[in-house]
């Protein structure tokens, strides 16, 4: 909030933030570098930090629950509180970070975007490799907040005999970080427990993005997003589900950091890294060919936020043409300068 009375703004087409709230002159300045320069560094920045977002609250919610069963805690996180959390951390994610990056936040919307939208396949490099980042580092900061615990939760185990069995599984310290078959379950019907999760969430999310989708404007598309990937977490999560190639790669290279190649997963480990890609992109060709209809109008509340993006877009585009002149500018009159002395 600026604290600038409505009737005060300008009546501008477009109210853009630097028409209504000055910022400092080194912001200012930030912004054209950031702008001419940098803009695909703070892209990744953000998508760096909303994976992190989801990891570190999901993650943290795990700890609890694995925690609190190895230590005989009562009440100290379920699987509920834990598919709430991965929620609520993709909720913030995309509050916090879509408009900067577009809110990717998973390779496999990134490889999306790449195969049907035009997104430049250096740039979904970037992307990706950020988004793994985010997924370790979240991992990383959750293991040394916990790391006391951790330890403690290790000891127990190594006591009762049990550590090489139950650490590197869904239920151990490991099993925070990196995503492990559960004993017993064929890998052919972790497979597709996986596909069809994955399916179910691409297609929530592309019909959350479906400007003519009346039921999900655009402020409410984190928040359903979240809940799809909650409802699979509750409900699939005990016959291995990993969702995003992000957070279980990420996860998975801080659990080998921690505790060396005996995380690494073994057969599992692809599966959980690789099934999200091809059963998000059947998602879009299901809700492409089945669901979508061009036919149908844009919503008011989706044409605003279309809007808006182009209007940024518009702006920013001024911003860097004006700073490239006066740039130019400076330069001639510095040479013309130069020519009569």
């Amino acid at each position: 909030m600026t604290g600038i009375p409505t009737s005060q703004l300008p009546h501008y087409p477009n109210t853009h933030l630097a028409d209504v709230d000055v910022r400092p002159t080194v912001l200012r300045s930030w912004e054209r570098v950031r702008h001419r320069q940098a803009h695909w560094f703070v892209e990744c920045v953000a998508e760096m930090f909303g994976v992190f977002c989801y990891c570190y609250a999901g993650m943290g919610a795990t700890a609890s629950y694995n925690v609190g069963n190895i230590l005989k805690l009562e009440g100290l996180g379920s699987v509920f509180t834990a598919g709430l959390a991965y929620a609520m951390g993709i909720v913030i994610a995309l509050v916090v970070c879509t408009a900067t990056s577009g809110g990717h936040f998973n390779p496999a919307i990134t490889i999306y975007h790449v195969l049907f939208r035009g997104f430049p396949p250096l740039k979904a490099v970037r992307y990706i490799a950020s988004q793994i980042l985010g997924g370790f580092i979240a991992s990383l900061f959750v293991y040394w907040q916990w790391k006391t615990l951790l330890k403690e939760s290790e000891a127990v185990l190594t006591v009762a005999g049990l550590f090489d069995t139950v650490n590197f599984s869904a239920s151990g310290p490991a099993g925070i970080f990196a995503l492990y078959a559960p004993p017993g379950v064929p890998l052919g019907r972790v497979f597709i427990n996986e596909f069809v999760c994955d399916f179910f969430i691409g297609t929530v999310i592309f019909a959350c993005i479906d400007p003519t989708n009346f039921f999900v404007p655009p402020a409410a598309a984190p928040w359903i997003i979240g809940m799809a990937y909650a409802v699979a977490i509750w409900g699939y999560i005990p016959n291995g589900l990993s969702a995003n190639a992000a957070r279980d790669v990420g996860g998975r290279l801080a659990a080998i950091t921690i505790w060396g190649t005996r995380a690494s997963g073994g057969r599992y480990a692809a599966i959980a890294a690789l099934t999200n890609i091809p059963a998000t992109l059947l998602a879009c060709v299901f809700y492409e060919v089945i669901l979508k209809d061009s036919s149908r109008v844009i919503t008011l509340a989706n044409k605003e936020y279309l809007d808006g993006h182009a209007a940024h877009h518009e702006h920013r585009e001024q911003q860097i043409n004006n700073a490239s002149y006066r740039y130019g500018s400076d330069i001639e009159e510095k040479g013309h300068d130069s020519m009569e002395k």
